[in-house]
């Protein structure tokens, strides 16, 4: 049945929140799941981290509010208390993240640019959670790649994050099985890409989104038959991919 008009204008509306990253058909049931649930319990300095992104030009790179809450709920549930980030942006999931922590807690966070992290960092320190963070600016694999070198990092990590250049995932992947301990977390955002994953190839997407969705599908199909890892994919925000290391 072609689609009426009323549903192809509603189509042509949709996604076009500042921010917006749900994969749900219906942006009203998004804006409920925001307004019932996730809103009313944002602490406050995420919710300063998040308007304040809203205004920058890039926010479309920024975790969802609806990711932030699930992030910082996992991390509580697991008791993390090391982790890493890779891909911090202005830092609303590394707020979400040092939030979420014991006070002694630490989170060693990599991006190529420090200028982005440095507008949300008055707000992390405002939130007295900026001593937790290691910040380091430049590419992750070679920080990586010298940790897993030292042999003094294999298996500490309690919870990994990775939000950061898609044509990557793979090599950070190969590394981080390392340094995550067995039983920790390893979470890979973006990996239903914009929906992009069963899109037909004609589809028309945009560039970037197309570039980087072959290997996303490439990424997926490796965890799937990952031996060393349990994996659970959720439609959270763009997608997110947990993947528990048993081995």
């Amino acid at each position: 049945m072609a689609p009426t008009q009323e549903e192809q204008q509603n189509e042509a509306g949709r996604h076009q929140e500042v921010g917006h990253k749900s994969l749900l058909q219906s942006d009203a049931l998004y804006q409920y799941i925001l307004e019932t649930s996730v809103y009313p319990k944002e602490p406050e300095p995420m919710k300063e981290l998040r308007e304040l992104t809203a205004r920058h030009p890039w926010n479309i790179m920024t975790t969802s509010a609806d990711e932030g809450q699930f992030l910082n709920m996992i991390l509580k549930l697991i008791n993390a208390k090391n982790t890493m980030e890779i891909g911090v942006y202005t830092g609303y999931s590394l707020l979400a993240t040092a939030l979420a922590l014991p006070e002694d807690g630490k989170i060693l966070a990599m991006d190529i640019n420090r200028e982005n992290y440095e507008l949300g960092l008055p707000v992390i320190q405002k939130a007295g959670v900026a001593h937790k963070i290691d910040f380091r600016e430049g590419p992750a694999l070679p920080v990586l790649d010298q940790m897993i070198e030292s042999g003094t990092c294999h298996g500490t990590f309690d919870f990994i994050f990775v939000d950061a250049d898609k044509d990557n995932y793979l090599n950070y992947h190969e590394r981080l099985i390392e340094l995550v301990k067995v039983g920790g977390l390893i979470g890979y955002d973006n990996t239903l890409w914009n929906g992009s994953v069963v899109a037909p190839p004609d589809a028309p997407l945009r560039k970037y989104v197309r570039y980087y969705r072959d290997y996303v599908l490439e990424l997926n199909r490796a965890l799937a038959s990952d031996r060393r890892v349990e994996i659970c994919q959720l439609p959270v925000g763009d997608g997110i991919t947990l993947c528990r290391r048993i081995s």
